[in-house]
């Protein structure tokens, strides 16, 4: 709702553009009629500072660590809820109750079946190729097996992508260690998706920390990946494509491949000799264009909140498979270092969200090329909720501005005269 007007000066003219306060405080000039009334537009590269939506989905202040799904603490969510009802919250702004929770995953189950001959396309892929290039053809070719409008935001649709998201996962990482693809044993979502990913029931602990890694994972606000579904999804494409759209964002080493890029970072001080202070030091050097990838976050200006979380599943994790890796013990002496050091800790340079998924998933056996996938495993109820709540609104195709900075008007030259 727009509270009160801010007037500027634009070439002698006075502009009024309404304030708009959300239910969190937070507070935005609506620039909507901006250009229809000065014929100036709004600089912002990044869109650091621009809201492109509204949103009743997910809250996030990043100055005071705070995280709400609906409303909800992200802790009290991850302490107490499942994946599935998380899922829930997200995609229709309630918590369940007993029987539509039940109605939803037998749903989600029916829909874990994947289309007859589907399996056999994502054999066809290479199993050398990158799972995230696997996964964003794997759900683009599904849109081919419904027959229906998978444009409108229905039930039906949205079931169907929530459904098979786990199955074409669990598929790629079989495929990746040319292994044959195996069927559900249809008991829940994260415990049938590590069934299927591995050749051995998973253990109670191990499922705990992956349920708990997926709600961390199921929406951040408007993220690179989120806002990309919805730009997509304004066109009205369907939303195999729009959620393909995501995939593709998300695989980016700025975005959802950061947790790719810790283990990879731990793996080359591995093979530096595990000289951790080396590192240390280069990561404090301003000269040094080495940085640890895991630490700090753009948006989190304090400790992630996710990550206090996600370190005692980690714990719980490495205890209980009892864990020794040479990787994970660099891993464990770089996070007790910036826990300690004040270098770190005055710079809020704390190990986020990324740093302890990648340990977690190295440590229950994920090869790291499949790290980008889980966290597309985790992500999937947000984007499919962003892309319901924009499509439920109607909201006009995005169609960002920008200031030309080119060459002006120019004359055609023969290529004789060139």
């Amino acid at each position: 709702m727009s509270e009160n007007i801010v007037a500027i000066q634009l070439d002698g003219k006075e502009i009024n553009l309404p304030v708009v306060i959300g239910t969190e405080n937070e507070k935005a000039l609506d620039i909507a009629k901006l250009r229809a009334e000065s014929g100036f537009i709004t600089l912002d590269t990044g869109y650091k500072n621009t809201g492109a939506t509204s949103s009743a989905i997910t809250f996030l202040n990043g100055e005071e660590g705070i995280l709400h799904y609906r409303g909800y603490d992200i802790a009290d969510l991850a302490e107490n809820a499942s994946f599935t009802e998380v899922s829930y919250l997200l995609l229709y702004g309630e918590l369940p109750s007993k029987d539509q929770l039940a109605n939803f995953e037998a749903s989600l189950a029916t829909n874990s079946r994947l289309p007859e001959g589907f399996a056999d396309l994502q054999k066809a892929f290479p199993s050398e190729a990158h799972p995230m290039s696997q996964l964003a053809a794997g759900i683009c070719l599904l849109s081919n097996y419904y027959k229906r409008n998978t444009s409108d935001a229905t039930d039906e649709n949205i079931h169907t992508i929530l459904g098979a998201f786990a199955p074409v996962a669990a598929n790629i990482q079989r495929n990746f260690l040319n292994k044959d693809f195996v069927s559900s044993p249809g008991k829940g979502l994260v415990y049938d998706f590590l069934a299927m990913a591995f050749d051995e029931e998973p253990d109670e602990v191990i499922v705990d920390a992956m349920d708990k890694l997926l709600i961390l994972h199921a929406d951040h606000e408007q993220n690179c990946s989120t806002s990309t579904v919805r730009m997509v999804g304004s066109s009205h494409a369907n939303i195999f494509a729009s959620i393909t759209g995501g995939i593709n964002a998300l695989w980016g080493p700025l975005h959802g491949g950061a947790n790719q890029s810790v283990l990879e970072m731990l793996e080359a001080i591995k093979a530096d000799g595990g000289n951790i202070k080396k590192y240390v030091a280069k990561a404090k050097d301003k000269d040094d264009p080495f940085r640890l990838m895991g630490f700090g976050h753009r948006v989190y200006k304090n400790f992630d909140p996710r990550a206090k979380i996600i370190k005692r599943a980690a714990d719980n994790v490495l205890n209980k498979l009892g864990v020794k890796d040479e990787t994970l013990s660099i891993a464990k002496k770089l996070e007790e270092i910036a826990l300690s050091d004040s270098y770190f800790v005055e710079r809020n340079l704390y190990p986020n969200v990324d740093f302890y998924s990648g340990i977690i998933y190295k440590a229950i056996g994920f090869p790291t090329e499949m790290f980008t996938v889980l966290f597309a495993l985790g992500r999937i109820p947000g984007w499919v909720s962003n892309w319901k709540e924009m499509r439920d609104r109607k909201e006009p195709i995005g169609r960002p501005r920008q200031v030309y900075t080119g060459a002006t008007l120019r004359k055609y030259t023969p290529i004789s005269e060139r």
